[in-house]
């Protein structure tokens, strides 16, 4: 069952903040009526950027203001929550990320829905609680603990080139041999298809004109040599063998990319529902360059205006602990102006991929 942001909530979410309820206690109050973090999180910043924008006041630049249909079960109240907003020590990162959006805002004075007003000491309150320390869900990571310039995988050294925090962009150089780059190269050419999409509309895959590449997917341990990359993935990683979907493999001719975009599945898609239940959300995505393009081709990320170049053997990993923009993990791939690129993906779930 589908359900839209109604005025009850929205009035609901502006009275609490006026009334000084930190961004945790608001989201824990939804939850325990039944919304979902990703949900609740994108209710809370349609409501607050729809309410400064209505009186006036600007807003920060990656505030989403676009409404968002909320998919929830029967037993979700369609009303206000019911009681005031307690403190809590669930959902602290989508809090964080809310808070910390507000603060960076020109908000001024955020109005309340029954006339009173939230000022900027009141928003700084927000940001403030927010910042709290709190314990983060289990992601996949490599262990970068004393900054080391180079991790030992059992069979293979591997060098940190760029590490970034936010998001969590780690670049690693030498992490395929040339032999590996070449062999996967090899096993895929004569399997290579129209790159197709998961279309979170329907469940299904349906080819996309935002992605111009070819590829195919390799079975979970198919062949000695995958299996021994996907072992290194694990242990780069620390996140389990079963948790990753099939390795992919891809073709880029001159001028082919693939236009900005997230991995992860997108929740309020009617479509979305069916896809988790193959091994619940995208966490995180290893790209692996298997050759040197001439020009171009590079691993964009739009958001933090970060580039990473293609080079054989190297391979970029990032994590998104939210499916929501405000993971900053939108990215894509750049158009090749000369010759080709070839890269292997590997996805991460949640849990167990089937």
């Amino acid at each position: 069952m589908s359900q839209a942001i109604t005025t009850e909530l929205r009035r609901w979410i502006l009275d609490q903040v006026a009334a000084g309820h930190s961004p945790d206690a608001v989201l824990q109050a939804m939850a325990t009526a039944g919304w979902q973090e990703d949900v609740a999180l994108s209710a809370l910043e349609d409501t607050l950027a729809g309410h400064l924008a209505e009186h006036g006041v600007a807003v920060a630049a990656d505030l989403s203001a676009e409404p968002l249909p909320l998919a929830s079960d029967s037993s979700t109240p369609a009303g206000p929550v019911a009681e005031a907003a307690q403190p809590a020590t669930g959902l602290p990162s989508a809090a964080q990320r809310w808070a910390q959006r507000v603060s960076r805002s020109s908000a001024g004075d955020l109005p309340s829905a029954a006339g009173g007003a939230a000022g900027p000491a009141a928003v700084q309150g927000v940001a403030s609680a927010s910042r709290q320390p709190h314990p983060q869900k289990p992601m996949p990571s490599p262990n970068l603990s004393g900054s080391p310039s180079v991790l030992d995988l059992g069979d293979r050294q591997v060098s940190v080139v760029v590490a970034m925090a936010q998001p969590r962009v780690v670049v690693f150089s030498g992490f395929l041999s040339d032999e590996e780059c070449d062999s996967l190269v090899a096993a895929a050419r004569t399997r290579m298809a129209r790159s197709l999409t998961v279309e979170t509309e329907t469940g299904g895959e349906a080819v996309n004109a935002d992605r111009t590449s070819s590829g195919m997917f390799f079975r979970r341990a198919e062949s000695e040599l995958v299996a021994r990359i996907e072992t290194r993935i694990a242990r780069l990683l620390h996140w389990p063998l079963e948790n990753g979907e099939g390795l992919q493999v891809l073709h880029y001719a001159p001028g082919a990319e693939y236009k900005p975009h997230h991995d992860y599945f997108d929740p309020s898609q009617p479509g979305t529902a069916s896809i988790l239940k193959r091994g619940g959300q995208r966490v995180g995505t290893l790209v692996m360059y298997l050759n040197d393009p001439e020009r171009g081709g590079g691993t964009t990320f739009p958001d933090v205006g970060l580039e990473v170049m293609p080079h054989r053997g190297h391979a970029v990993f990032f994590a998104y602990d939210s499916p929501h923009p405000s993971s900053q993990t939108l990215h894509g791939g750049a158009p090749v102006l000369a010759g080709e690129k070839w890269v292997a993906t590997k996805w991460l779930r949640e849990a167990e991929f089937v």
